[in-house]
């Protein structure tokens, strides 16, 4: 299971710091800098790690490393460990029908949507602050232009695409056409899909190819599917957000019982899982 990739919140803002450790392990190396949020997963990872190894289910000599990478064994045992002290009860259908009913665009099918975008494309060695400032000065500039709400006959939308945009498209004025969420990047999808907006985004919508200035020309809606053909859906929806919540608690009441130095994590005050 993807245990780096667990949200375990600072209670502030973690700074760099030369000392980083966890029951005395450290989380890095001394003269490493360490972005807040990736020094939080491995902090997250290695309280994992320990209780395993005091939970018998990982051997003490376990190689530990300072780049945040744990051995196979080490995920195995997390992955045993989490089995047995966050047990989930399934979500019953009360619960289940409450959810779909609080939550259903987010089970439509056939859902689409008639888009164009300009790509500020993120490459290497590329200063993102400045990149992010001409997306911003694009999208304010394409927002004030928007042909929805000014009588200004020219297209800003497309000549901004035509002159800015690093994505092909921006040579038909940014025209992707019609685009259902499976043709989207994930993080693309979801800025898009689920929404009811249309017209220029007043957000910037960020991917794995950049920053975008998203127009959504219009939205096919779709068809909201009845709960009985997504009951399976939901339940494992509510059933990951019981997860998460757990295992946030569990990692409070792992961190208020170990020596943490330089990074700051939330550590519970009852010795109850909620």
């Amino acid at each position: 299971m993807p245990v780096q990739t667990v949200d375990c919140r600072a209670a502030e803002p973690a700074l760099p710091v030369t000392v980083a450790r966890i029951n005395g392990v450290a989380l890095k190396k001394a003269a490493e800098y360490v972005a807040p949020e990736e020094l939080r997963q491995r902090a997250c990872t290695e309280l994992l790690r320990q209780a395993a190894i005091e939970a018998a289910l990982l051997d003490a000599d376990d190689v530990v490393s300072d780049d945040g990478v744990i051995s196979e064994a080490a995920a195995n045992a997390i992955e045993a460990l989490l089995g047995q002290n966050l047990p989930l009860p399934e979500a019953s259908e009360e619960a289940c029908r409450r959810y779909h009913a609080a939550h259903a665009g987010a089970y439509r099918s056939g859902e689409r949507v008639r888009v164009r975008h300009i790509l500020f494309a993120v490459t290497p060695g590329l200063n993102l602050a400045a990149l992010r400032q001409r997306a911003e000065a694009c999208l304010l500039d394409v927002r004030c232009h928007d042909r929805q709400t000014s009588s200004n006959a020219t297209d800003r939308f497309a000549d901004s695409a035509r002159e800015l945009s690093n994505c092909p498209s921006g040579e038909l004025g940014g025209e992707l056409g019609w685009l259902s969420a499976n043709d989207c990047a994930p993080e693309f999808a979801h800025e898009l899909f689920g929404h009811v907006e249309v017209g220029v985004l007043s957000r910037l919508v960020h991917s794995r190819f950049g920053l975008h200035v998203v127009e959504v020309q219009e939205r096919d809606l779709g068809v909201i599917q009845p709960f009985e053909a997504v009951r399976g859906t939901v339940a494992n929806a509510l059933r990951q957000q019981a997860f998460v919540t757990a295992l946030r608690q569990y990692l409070r009441l792992l961190a208020a019982a170990a020596m943490v130095e330089g990074i700051a994590l939330e550590v519970a005050d009852t010795p109850l899982l909620q």
